[in-house]
């Protein structure tokens, strides 16, 4: 979604400025076209050369604006070149020049001129931040349209404790992946269940698998890029889910369901995603057993088989879909057997070595082909494929 996209990055002059270096980088990792603006106080904590290096490109400063050159004219003609407009850090006092429409340097001006939308940033001073002033400056400017990730909450520079610090560049991407992509999945109710699930032998050993929940957090993310409310139900999880997506962390198999059939009827589209364990103990062990004294044989039994007793209920026009991690000889009958005795309208199936994996090899059945689609990918692109297909949606990694 970003490949080819023109994303103009404005930095004020804040001690987080230094972190808009990474933001600029993942720009380009991602394959989008990046010119930078520094405001005058953006200079005295970084260089026009670092973004120039970083992103390939040009880097403006207001002596471009004071002294435009060769016909180019930068306020207007960088307006117009902007698909996307990222300001990180915005400091109050920029905040406060644009809520006031005050376009006296080059930043403010091109954002004023541009019809792009604009995904604001704050980073400062917790009391800063706090100040009724601020406060009021960010209501209008959430009012004029534009999109404000507030900071989050920790030690800053200045020693205090508290809101101020500069969302990560991980979570800026995602947002302004947010502001590019189209919303085909708006006024729709995802349910995703993800990451493995642990049954308890006694209080501190456990039956697991290495489920990384990679793929299902890809799922939350892609789908609220798209549009829809998430609701993600997961075990515990090798990587953090995007902070707009609702999560509810469970650990046992029987949590999960708990979770997953209390949000199940009020969605539109269920995927169950989950590492599940198949087994648990008969019993659960109270304390940590001496290993001296721990049972050699322990008794297992069935757990829910959450994907099927969700299916059983589904209403008219939801869908559900399923994944299966099976060997490579035997995936295509066991995927088709389980697509049909699961009640489900679509399975995606993968051999063993998608666990922990970066990158995998999916294969996905529904009803309607005799043959699955065959994708091979990242599992960021794997599930923009999955959401193309399931929900009819363009596929956006063409």
């Amino acid at each position: 979604m970003f490949s080819g996209r023109r994303v103009l990055l404005g930095v004020c002059g804040g001690i987080a400025a230094y972190k808009a270096a990474e933001l600029a980088r993942l720009f380009k990792k991602k394959g989008a076209q990046v010119k930078t603006v520094l405001t005058t106080g953006a200079e005295a904590f970084v260089t026009p050369l670092l973004f120039e290096a970083l992103t390939r490109d040009r880097t403006f400063t207001q002596a471009d604006f004071l002294s435009p050159q060769g016909g180019f004219i930068p306020h207007t003609d960088l307006a117009t070149w902007a698909e996307v407009i990222v300001v990180a850090p915005a400091t109050a006092s920029f905040l406060s020049k644009l809520s006031r429409g005050e376009p006296s340097d080059l930043l403010t001006a091109i954002i004023m001129a541009s019809q792009a939308p604009v995904l604001l940033a704050p980073a400062m001073n917790t009391n800063m931040w706090l100040h009724p002033a601020t406060q009021e400056n960010v209501r209008r400017l959430r009012e004029f349209g534009y999109r404000i990730v507030a900071p989050e909450t920790g030690e800053l520079a200045c020693g205090l404790q508290g809101p101020g610090r500069l969302p990560s560049p991980e979570e800026l991407l995602l947002e302004v992946g947010y502001l590019l992509c189209e919303k085909p999945l708006a006024d729709r109710k995802v349910l995703i269940t993800g990451g493995p699930t642990r049954e308890y032998m006694d209080a501190v050993r456990f039956i697991s698998n290495p489920s990384s929940g990679r793929m299902s957090v890809a799922l939350a993310q892609t789908a609220y890029l798209l549009g829809a409310e998430v609701h993600l139900v997961h075990g515990p999880l090798a990587v953090r889910p995007p902070k707009p997506v609702k999560t509810y962390p469970i650990v046992s198999a029987e949590e999960m369901l708990a979770a997953a059939e209390r949000i199940f009827p009020e969605v539109d589209l269920a995927i169950f995603c989950a590492a599940v364990c198949d087994f648990k103990p008969e019993k659960s062990l109270p304390g940590k057993v001496k290993k001296e004294t721990f049972p050699q044989e322990i008794k297992l039994v069935p757990t829910p088989d959450i994907a099927t007793i969700l299916s059983a209920q589904k209403r008219s026009g939801q869908i559900t879909v399923g994944f299966a991690l099976e060997e490579r000889e035997r995936l295509m009958e066991s995927a088709r057997r389980k697509l049909e005795t699961k009640n489900l309208d679509f399975l995606i199936a993968n051999d063993l070595s998608a666990f922990e994996a970066e990158e995998s090899e999916i294969f996905l059945f529904s009803r309607e082909r005799k043959e699955p689609l065959v994708f091979k990918a990242s599992k960021e692109t794997l599930a923009l494929k999955i959401f193309a297909e399931v929900c009819g949606v363009r596929d956006q990694t063409k």
